[in-house]
């Protein structure tokens, strides 16, 4: 199994200029390129060869765990994007409520909690094997399916996501990403365990 670049469900410079063609250039076009440049190089002929992204986070260590987790969470990361905004349907909406007290206190927990999250690394949305949603930091390459999580939707504190656009400001780029949150796709990530196979 060759591990392509997928392809966006919007233009490169169609985020802007929350996320300008630049970064996303780099980002998408460089970064995530490269890391699944490294996993296809790195499963040639071995038990490896025909895994799903998904797989090879529970099941490899080192450098390839690092890059096909990184290519996984990459993957989650543009899909969940958007240059139209959504709404957060009734249903997310409840089970937000129900879990953080509201829509705005969950986006303030997951956004103090992507600021503090001291180097590089991920924030995720994820449901637990109780089906409870949880917020869940993850340094470097981390992702919940570690955890037997499933993820929802993250944020990527890397500086190369934002670097270009934002320098050090950390906190602006993340006041900005809720403007990009495609809420549709999110959900139903949530209704099916196997929305989009999870790469």
């Amino acid at each position: 199994m060759k591990h392509l670049l997928p392809e966006l469900p919007y233009a490169l410079d169609a985020l802007a200029p929350v996320m300008s063609a630049d970064t996303l250039n780099y980002h998408y076009g460089k970064h995530l390129q490269t890391y699944l440049d490294n996993v296809n190089r790195m499963i040639e002929g071995s038990p490896f060869a025909d895994m799903k992204l998904k797989d090879m986070i529970t099941k490899a260590q080192g450098a390839l765990y690092n890059n096909a987790a990184q290519a996984f969470n990459h993957i989650i990361f543009f899909k969940q994007l958007t240059p139209t905004p959504t709404t957060i349907s009734p249903l997310l909406t409840q089970a937000l409520v129900a879990r953080f007290g509201s829509v705005d206190a969950f986006k303030s927990e997951f956004s103090n909690a992507a600021a503090a999250l001291f180097g590089s690394g991920w924030v995720w949305l994820a449901l637990d094997t109780n089906n409870v949603l949880q917020i869940v930091p993850e340094p470097n390459a981390g992702n919940p399916i570690t955890r037997n999580m499933r993820p929802l939707m993250c944020i990527d504190v890397w500086e190369h996501a934002y670097y270009l656009d934002y320098q050090n400001r950390r906190g602006d780029y993340i006041k900005n990403f809720w403007n990009l949150v495609n809420w549709d796709y999110i959900e139903k990530r949530m209704q099916d365990k196997n929305y989009q196979l999870y790469y």
